[in-house]
């Protein structure tokens, strides 16, 4: 127990530690750190530099800290240390021109970290090289090892070596000494030397030269070898021939004989070669002799004179057809006729590698059979020659062009026709043909080409069937014609006439349109238009001059302009011109409207006899309240007397018309004298009295020729019953007005 309490106490101790020093650390700053240069920022080579670098530091406590350094050249790492100082100083011994570039120094304390300035070192002058070779006497053609090395430079560098002051090879090093061979070239003594340049510093330029080292190159002609021909002169085809190659050298070399790039022998010492010689061996013949990289050489002439030409191969005719008969003739030239004549040659036949023939001559008929390569072979005292290949194959009689069209046939349209032979060989000759008259020519060279000819145009459908073609191929038989051009030809259609052209019908009934056009290829397609727009389900495609559409039940919005259209596979749609059709009202429909207005009359005929009725009886009403106010008798003086009756009949007529008739009678009795004595100018209406028998009644004198009746008739049956109403009104207000004097 006591134990582990002794160690719960020393980690608090150590954790109590841990936290003050990390609140130590926490105190610390880098203030600034510098780099300086030593003894200055440009040096010449081999100078002794060093690079201080100082840091600043700040602190809230006395302690010692622990300094870490790096020292960067190039923004690369070069240089690390720990230390407890603030100074650190590294040494560059005998600076070369590999230590120039920017440097920079960084330091970290704890979690601090701060970067100095950058400064530039600069070190001129590189150090002159040295060369070293192998051996300074070597044989032509023999290798030289040379070795270049600078012992005080650093770096990766590019070494060049130069012979005779003429840069010879370049190599590249990651140290500061290169080996390297070189290769000499055919001279008595050469100089060597060698330069570098560092490669992280191409301004610094180019090093010295180093030291001149002599090479002196032995010669190597006594490996030059020798060439021999026998015989030397007047060689003829058929002659052997010996070639000779000699060298005096013991061993370690390589012996050829060649002729024209070509080897024809090869051997290690000196050697002979025999041949039986032909024209085309004539040329110069190489003897070469190789040790090493060196080569020397002898060159000699031959020439070989043809004994007999080169045959050749002819046939007749140049071109032939199958079924027809040829002919192959080799032939060839005596040259030499000292040694051979012309029946020393002797000829062989082949086709296809395959003897068939051992005569100059050889005829055959042409068949497929007979197609293959063929050459000739001709032979005098063992020289054999053989001919150029001459590739027969019989052509193919062309046979009865087939003629189509191309494109689909429409008058007055452009179209394509094709003419094509199955069998015939190429190339032929296509001669399309118009009423038997050539119109166009083509010639197909290629299996891939056809013969198309363009047209521009037919007028009629029948002119289809002018159109022939013509075939031909250069054989016996002539040219071959195909049959006329069958094809279908579409007429477009003609402009369409839609019938009726201009009707009234009646609302609800149907209305037949028919389309009719003149002309036309089937089938022709008819759609009917109302008001420029298309009539649904209209459409129809028939394999008739004429389309029929039934509109069914016609109504008052289908009136207007009617058109069609019709068209086929011409694409060429015509329309009609427009029909104007009228939809009239049904019976049934003006018989409501005739009833309407009937019944709307007697209505209005009723109103007016109530509204006259009721005046007239308002009128009488106030006459009769007025003569029974006022009676009137008339004066014993009074030379006039004015009787009045009043009749008003209510009359209605058997169309329903209200009739107002109104008579009134004039009574004058007037006396001889013109005076009148009566003094009231008003005139009454009076009605009869009752008169006593008893009194007097003064004789009345009959004056009917001297008044006159009017009868007044009113019939109203239109709007203008008003005005004939007010005409009566107005009479009989004037009878009303008239003044009488009483009897």
């Amino acid at each position: 127990m006591s134990m582990c309490l002794l160690w719960l106490g020393l980690l608090h101790i150590s954790l109590s530690a841990l936290w003050q020093a990390a609140d130590i650390h926490a105190a610390v700053t880098i203030d600034h750190v510098t780099l300086t240069v030593l003894p200055a920022n440009n040096v010449e080579s081999g100078t002794d530099v060093i690079l201080r670098c100082e840091a600043s530091v700040s602190q809230s406590l006395s302690q010692t800290l622990t300094y870490f350094f790096r020292l960067l050249q190039n923004d690369q790492v070069i240089y690390t240390k720990n230390i407890s100082t603030s100074v650190m100083e590294h040494s560059l011994s005998s600076a070369r021109v590999s230590n120039s570039g920017h440097y920079q120094c960084s330091v970290h304390i704890y979690d601090k970290h701060k970067m100095s300035n950058s400064l530039s070192l600069s070190v001129t002058g590189l150090q002159t090289p040295m060369l070293k070779v192998k051996s300074d006497i070597v044989s032509e053609g023999e290798d030289i090892t040379a070795t270049c090395s600078a012992p005080e430079e650093t770096g990766n560098m590019i070494f060049y070596f130069f012979e005779n002051d003429l840069e010879v090879k370049r190599v590249t090093s990651n140290s500061n000494s290169v080996k390297t061979i070189l290769t000499t070239q055919k001279r008595t003594e050469i100089y060597l030397q060698c330069a570098y340049m560092v490669m992280m510093h191409p301004n610094a330029g180019f090093s010295n030269k180093s030291n001149k080292v002599k090479v002196i190159v032995r010669d190597l002609d006594v490996i030059t070898p020798q060439i021999s021909i026998s015989p030397k002169g007047n060689v003829v085809e058929g002659d052997m021939v010996q070639i000779t190659c000699k060298v005096n050298y013991p061993s370690d070399l390589e012996l050829y004989l060649t002729k024209n790039n070509t080897v024809l022998h090869e051997s290690h010492t000196t050697f002979r070669k025999s041949l039986v010689v032909r024209a085309e061996d004539s040329g110069e013949y190489v003897c070469k002799a190789e040790k090493g990289s060196v080569q020397k050489m002898a060159v000699s002439p031959l020439h070989v004179a043809e004994l007999f030409s080169k045959p050749i191969l002819r046939m007749s005719p140049d071109e032939v057809f199958e079924g027809e008969r040829f002919t192959l003739t080799c032939s060839s030239n005596v040259i030499s006729s000292v040694k051979i004549g012309k029946a020393d040659i002797k000829y062989v036949l082949l086709k296809d590698g395959q003897r068939i023939s051992a005569v100059a001559k050889y005829e055959d008929t042409a068949s497929p059979a007979t197609n293959g390569k063929y050459y000739c072979m001709a032979t005098a005292k063992k020289v054999y020659k053989t001919s150029s290949l001459h590739d027969v194959k019989a052509k193919v009689p062309v046979s009865a062009p087939v003629v189509y069209a191309v494109d689909e046939v429409i008058v007055g349209k452009t179209f394509r026709i094709s003419c094509e032979a199955e069998n015939g060989t190429l190339p032929i000759t296509y001669t399309l043909l118009k009423t038997r008259i050539p119109v166009a020519h083509r010639r197909v060279v290629e299996a891939a080409d056809r013969a198309i000819f363009n047209i521009t145009s037919i007028s009629f459908p029948e002119d289809i069937n002018t159109f022939t073609c013509q075939a031909y191929n250069g054989g016996s038989s002539f040219s071959k014609t195909s049959e006329p051009l069958r094809a279908p030809v579409i007429v477009p259609v003609s402009r369409p006439v839609l019938e009726p052209k201009e009707l009234t019908v009646t609302e609800g009934s149907d209305l037949p349109l028919i389309c009719r056009v003149h002309q036309g290829t089937y089938p022709i397609t008819f759609t009917w238009y109302h008001n420029r727009v298309m009539l649904l389900s209209s459409i129809q495609k028939l394999r008739s001059l004429e389309g029929r559409h039934v509109i069914k039940d016609i109504d008052r919005d289908q009136r207007g302009d009617y058109y069609c259209e019709a068209s086929n596979y011409a694409s060429e749609p015509k329309k009609s011109y427009p029909a104007r059709i009228g939809v009239s009202l049904a019976q049934w429909k003006k018989a409501v409207i005739g009833v309407f207005c009937i019944l709307l009359l007697v209505a209005i005929v009723i109103v007016l006899t109530v509204f006259f009725k009721n005046m007239s009886h308002q009128r009488r009403q106030k006459q009769e309240a007025e003569l029974s106010v006022k009676p009137s008798r008339p004066k014993s003086g009074d030379p006039m007397r004015i009787s009045l009756t009043l009749d008003i009949e209510d009359n209605t007529t058997l169309n329903g018309t209200p009739c107002v008739m109104g008579r009134n009678v004039w009574s004058e009795n007037v006396s001889g004298s013109d005076s009148d004595d009566h003094t009231d100018e008003e005139s009454e209406l009076v009605q009869p009295q009752e008169v006593d028998p008893s009194r007097e009644v003064p004789e009345m004198k009959s004056i009917e020729p001297e008044y006159s009746v009017q009868h007044t008739e009113i019939q109203v049956s239109t709007p203008g019953v008003s005005e004939q109403a007010d005409g009566a009104a107005l009479e009989y207000a004037q009878l009303n007005n008239s003044e009488q004097e009483p009897a």
